[in-house]
């Protein structure tokens, strides 16, 4: 029997509508398509851009459409009625990578390493040439060049004051003249750190190896931390995990 001062009885959960199932699937069904999409999209694109660039290069004789037509439909001249227009994606990309390969081949050797010291001794002579040209090669060297020099770990660093942390690279000890005029008792690292979301951009800053707190997370992931803005987080086996949301 129930009096007056008993709690009314809480009412049933409310089963959630069909189209709040048709929504959640919808939801769930852009975050698989988006990235694969815009992957495809993008190599695609990347793809179409490098074949417009390259092709126009390649004699009209060696152009894929005019090699299929030629040897394989037998067709003879682009104006007969029964030439087929063909666009086959990619031949300009391959066609790139063999020419830069070659290219490569050829200035590890001791004659293309003396003409790219002439041809630099000539583009030095070039007030407005040169300037472009010693940015665009040192920013070719610094991202594409072979060498072993790379981060060492991802650490946590007090930037821009005490209390505020930021993820950081360690980069190498600091030497020479900075190391010396710092007056450290102790190492001197040099550390980057990027920027939300490019994170190509950043600080390089120096710290007390004391004041460095280096992260078990790898490289990468410490990387994809910063271009979420804090969004994705390593998980075990290597594999990125979102933030607790229940808080």
């Amino acid at each position: 029997m129930n009096t007056p001062f008993d709690d009314d009885p809480a009412p049933p959960p409310k089963k959630p509508g069909r189209f709040a199932g048709l929504r959640a699937s919808f939801l769930t069904g852009i975050v698989v398509i988006a990235p694969i999409g815009l992957t495809i999209w993008l190599i695609w694109t990347l793809v179409g851009w490098v074949d417009g660039v390259v092709l126009p290069f390649v004699p009209d004789t060696y152009q894929p459409e005019y090699l299929i037509n030629r040897f394989i439909l037998g067709n003879t001249r682009p104006d007969e009625a029964d030439w087929v227009r063909i666009n086959i994606r990619g031949v300009g990309v391959i066609v790139f990578l063999l020419f830069t390969l070659f290219v490569g081949w050829i200035a590890k050797g001791l004659i293309g390493r003396s003409m790219i010291r002439y041809g630099e001794s000539l583009v030095d002579r070039m007030p407005v040439v040169r300037s472009i040209y010693s940015g665009v090669k040192q920013i070719a060297e610094t991202v594409f060049a072979q060498s072993e020099r790379s981060f060492e770990k991802a650490c946590l660093i007090q930037y821009p004051r005490k209390g505020i942390w930021a993820v950081g690279f360690i980069s190498t000890q600091a030497k020479g003249e900075v190391a010396d005029k710092a007056e450290m008792s102790g190492d001197l690292l040099s550390v980057f750190v990027p920027t939300t979301p490019n994170p190509t951009s950043g600080f390089l800053l120096f710290f007390p190896r004391s004041d460095v707190i280096e992260l078990d997370m790898s490289i990468e992931d410490a990387a994809k931390l910063v271009i979420s803005a804090g969004l994705v987080y390593p998980g075990q086996n290597g594999k990125a995990i979102p933030p607790d949301t229940e808080h």
